[in-house]
């Protein structure tokens, strides 16, 4: 049995991987999708002060509360940075971690840096309404939620390199309406022998448009 932590993109909740943690608690496993402090069903947390740091304190503060110690990290788009920073302060408790269609960030690098320009655009977009929130894009389900903007511009601390863990995955996304941000990392993750990769025919909502594949690879994920 794995122990799934699920950590969703940037203005959305839980709910973006619901239907997939019902698919692995029916394989056997635990699944628990995250909603982080300020966005969906927490919404009403959103301050100022909600940045990168809290998201990464809502996974370790969870991981630490049910005692999981075996934990494969799922982080979608900008999840990567959380399960990064989750990983990073609490390697004993994670085995595996899992990067749909994200960031994978080094010490020092922000969402923000990791991104186009076009993606920078979008986090700004309606950040003038309350100078900390970015609203969410017209096209996105109706649940989506402003998300902290602070979150997506702090830079990361790490203490520690990713070959502390025993697996990493890297699902990268080929059906981006235009280039994809992704692009340049899984062609460099590709030739990483430490890494196992997964070019999945679907756009960034891999978890919506590709749940069975997703599902597959999920299921392979945590082993040595």
């Amino acid at each position: 049995m794995t122990d799934f932590v699920l950590i969703p993109g940037a203005w959305h909740g839980a709910w973006t991987f619901e239907p997939l943690a019902r698919q692995l608690r029916a394989h056997g496993h635990q699944a628990y999708p995250l909603t982080l402090t300020g966005v969906g069903d927490r919404r009403h947390l959103i301050s100022a002060s909600v940045n990168l740091d809290t998201h990464v304190d809502d996974v370790v503060n969870f991981l630490t509360d049910q005692q999981i110690t075996d934990a494969v990290l799922v982080g979608h788009s900008y999840g990567g940075m959380v399960i990064t920073g989750a990983a990073d302060r609490v390697p004993g408790r994670v085995a595996g971690l899992v990067y749909v269609d994200a960031v994978v960030p080094g010490d020092g690098d922000s969402c923000w840096s990791l991104v186009t320009e076009r993606e920078r655009a979008w986090y700004l977009d309606g950040a003038g309404e309350t100078g900390y929130t970015s609203a969410p894009l017209p096209f996105f389900d109706a649940r989506a939620t402003p998300h902290p903007l602070a979150s997506l511009l702090q830079s990361i601390r790490l203490e520690g390199g990713l070959d502390r863990f025993r697996s990493r995955d890297y699902v990268y996304a080929t059906g981006w309406d235009g280039q994809s941000p992704f692009s340049g990392l899984h062609e460099r993750l590709i030739g990483d022998p430490a890494w196992r990769t997964h070019a999945v025919a679907s756009g960034h909502n891999v978890m919506g448009d590709a749940p069975d594949e997703l599902l597959k690879i999920l299921l392979t994920a945590g082993r040595d």
